[in-house]
């Protein structure tokens, strides 16, 4: 009763929280605030904590209070799926509303926020722009028009729209401080919003940075301008620069790019420290404290993945599949539990020092305590050498194969399996997309029995796929398609080929191909890890914690040591009535407060990786590493009864699936279950399923005399 309590008080905190930074950037632009602000700092500078010790309480810290409340949340909360409940009109907020090609799948709730995030855009533009044109007035240093000052009061405003998306850009990317699995949001599915964010931000940066200079050149201040680092005020030199850097990096992340040139766009896209630093020196650190909270938390969760990585752990065994697919087996410790869908980032030395991939889990923590397993395809330059490597292991003649070492961060996965609460599901997966049901599968298989969770009653898995020897990819499931009759659950599988044109051909023949499956084991180190996994949210809110707390006690004592106080200054002013000139030479520049921010931040993440570091050597010292576990052989059905297995499943050759139609045919069996939709694989794809479902949606919507299932779409990546 206490815990359900706490749980509560969590969770209204959160929304408080939450609301009270929202309304903070509504009332911002409004004369109601000016007027407020100026004088709560302009009280606050005569405190220990000056006006830069406001500005992180009110704009920073609530960002960061809201991650640190959410890990004590998830820590508390158990891992459990959704009640069932009676399907409702509600429900259709989650379903697909625009299926296009260009943008994908979106749903009800992110064409509404996306909605709301435009609304709050127009708004700020609106009230900043229209305040600035009633009090414009020309400046006679400034030797411009009235249409070149609106011009350039117009673009200045376009940089506060670019301020804002960079408040957010980073918060979707964030890992283990996720703030986006406090609302159920997938992993992949923040990524979009980060790409949609700063598509956004470049945009609306660009504009600010061209119209400045439009109107510079127009005005012949360009000369002057262009180079310029002033001693106060906005440094025009650093905006282009940052400006310059995050063109670099927008275009190096176009997809063409990220696809064919993964190297490029991953070098460049760290060039974003760059861009930070410049940022701030552009807009001072007032504005920097509004975007300052997804900085720190973004370091943070940077700090802890290093960390996490650190020692390395090492491959158990590797299984090579016909269709240049590969099966990593890797060591874990048994307590490190995780949901399906997982994915993990993985770094090999051996291939690169730099680059890391993400691949999802076809392994289930609930049936193997002490491996983890990943499935690669391998079609790219880093996957190809990977390939490569294993192969050159299979086809030597050495007895015992050399220890591969690989660094691992994760696995980042939901904070529940909300799709237990399905009473039906239908996985539709292509080619490499089946390894996240894969996980599924095998989770809900160990779950049958369990008085405390209940799984889906009847589950059809669709595959689809080139060439037949890619089905051999179900070997790790062969055993769940085979034993149907002892389970209380139903699996239907239906494989469609579509290269292919074969007159006669059953799962079983394709699954019994086993003999170009190949497996090797590698040898280990006594210095290798099992993977361990992410630390304690409860560890990791009281790092964030600590980290925040440092940072603010480092930017108090720099500033009272190098930066002087507007009450030493009025003071002196009154004693010794020195001139205008001499009190602005003793004006500090505005870009040294900058330089103790960047200083302070520095020293904060040091002192937290030292404390995370003691931590987390001290918890591995007392670890036993386990012995290296050999992988099995492939299961072979041919010694195995599989009667009644092969009447049920289908396979069709030369066709690709028609959804209608399996929707439907499904919808008749199952009655009026509530269905989950989970799609894995080409974009293609995700949009002909989510269009059927968008369509079952508004039939369930408008109302029918005969009740049918819902069907919820979810969509998921096998790679982000």
């Amino acid at each position: 009763m206490a815990k359900k309590t706490l749980l509560c008080i969590l969770e209204l905190s959160m929304i408080l929280i939450g609301s009270g930074w929202i309304s903070l950037w509504l009332l911002k632009p409004t004369d109601l605030w000016t007027r407020k602000w100026k004088g709560a700092e302009d009280r606050a500078k005569s405190t220990v904590f000056g006006y830069y010790g406001l500005d992180f309480a009110v704009y920073t810290f609530p960002v960061i209070s809201l991650a640190v409340i959410g890990l004590i949340y998830l820590y508390l909360k158990p891992i459990e799926p959704r009640r069932r409940q009676a399907v409702r009109p509600t429900t259709t907020f989650a379903s697909p509303l625009v299926v296009k090609t260009f943008i994908g799948v979106i749903s009800i709730i992110e064409v509404l926020a996306a909605s709301l995030f435009v609304i709050f855009l127009a708004w700020t533009f609106y009230a900043r722009v229209s305040k600035d044109l009633k009090k414009l007035m020309p400046i006679k240093t400034l030797k411009m028009s009235i249409w070149q000052l609106k011009c350039l009061r117009v673009a200045t405003r376009f940089g506060l729209l670019a301020e804002a998306c960079l408040a957010l850009l980073l918060l979707p990317i964030l890992r283990g401080l996720a703030l986006f699995r406090l609302v159920g949001v997938q992993f992949e599915a923040s990524v979009r919003y980060h790409i949609w964010l700063g598509t956004t931000m470049i945009f609306f940066a660009t504009i600010h940075g061209v119209g400045t200079l439009f109107v510079w050149g127009v005005s012949n201040y360009i000369q002057d301008e262009i180079w310029k680092w002033q001693k106060t005020g906005r440094i025009y030199l650093a905006g282009e620069i940052a400006l310059v850097t995050g063109l670099v990096i927008w275009i190096t992340s176009l997809p063409p790019v990220r696809r064919k040139r993964f190297e490029i766009f991953y070098y460049t896209h760290h060039l974003y420290v760059i861009f930070l630093v410049f940022f701030l020196f552009h807009a001072g650190d007032r504005h920097f404290y509004m975007v300052f909270s997804g900085i720190f938390l973004f370091a943070l969760d940077k700090l802890f993945r290093i960390i996490q990585s650190r020692p390395r752990s090492y491959i158990l065994s590797a299984r090579v599949f016909p269709s240049r697919a590969i099966e990593l087996t890797l060591p874990k410790d048994p307590r490190l539990k995780y949901t399906p869908t997982s994915v993990v980032y993985m770094k090999i030395p051996s291939i690169s020092k730099f680059q890391w991939h993400s691949f999802s889990l076809t392994s289930s923590s609930s049936m193997h305590d002490h491996t983890m397993s990943l499935t690669i395809k391998c079609d790219g330059g880093w996957t190809n050498d990977l390939y490569n490597m294993i192969t050159a292991e299979l086809d030597s003649d050495a007895d015992g194969m050399r220890c591969m070492p690989v660094a691992i961060e994760g696995p980042y996965g939901p904070a529940s399996m909300d799709l237990l609460r399905y009473e039906s599901l239908i996985l539709v997966a292509g080619g490499i997309g089946i390894t996240p049901f894969l996980s599924i599968l095998q989770e809900i298989d160990s779950l049958q029995n369990s008085i405390r969770y209940k799984v889906p009653t009847t589950i059809q898995l669709i595959y689809v796929v080139k060439r037949s020897h890619e089905i051999c990819l179900l070997n790790s499931i062969s055993s769940l398609l085979v034993n149907q009759p002892s389970k209380k659950w139903h699996l239907k599988l239906k494989v469609f080929v579509t290269q292919e044109e074969r007159p006669v051909a059953t799962i079983r023949e394709l699954l019994n191909d086993l003999s170009l499956i190949r497996t090797v084991n590698f040898s280990s180190t006594d210095s290798s890890y099992p993977v361990h996994g992410l630390e304690s949210p409860l560890w990791m809110a009281a790092m964030a914690g600590l980290a925040s707390l440092v940072f603010l006690i480092f930017m108090v004592c720099f500033n009272h040591v190098f930066v002087h106080s507007d009450e030493k200054s009025a003071f002196s002013m009154k004693v010794a009535v020195p001139s205008k000139k001499k009190a602005d030479k003793e004006k500090t520049p505005s870009w040294v407060a900058d330089l103790l921010i960047i200083l302070s931040f520095i020293l904060a993440i040091t002192c937290s990786s030292l404390v995370a570091i003691m931590i987390r050597w001290r918890r591995l010292k007392k670890e036993i590493v386990p012995v290296s576990q050999k992988q099995g052989k492939p299961l072979d059905l041919s010694s195995m009864d599989t009667r009644g297995v092969v009447e049920e499943d289908e396979i069709h050759f030369g066709r690709r699936p028609n959804f209608p139609d399996i929707l439907s045919e499904f919808a008749n069996e199952c009655g009026e279950d509530n269905v989950g939709v989970l799609v894995c694989g080409p974009e293609t794809m995700k949009e002909s399923v989510a269009s059927v479902c968008r369509l079952k949606a508004k039939g369930f919507i408008t109302g029918a005399k005969k009740k049918k299932p819902y069907f919820s779409f979810h969509s998921l990546n096998f790679t982000l």
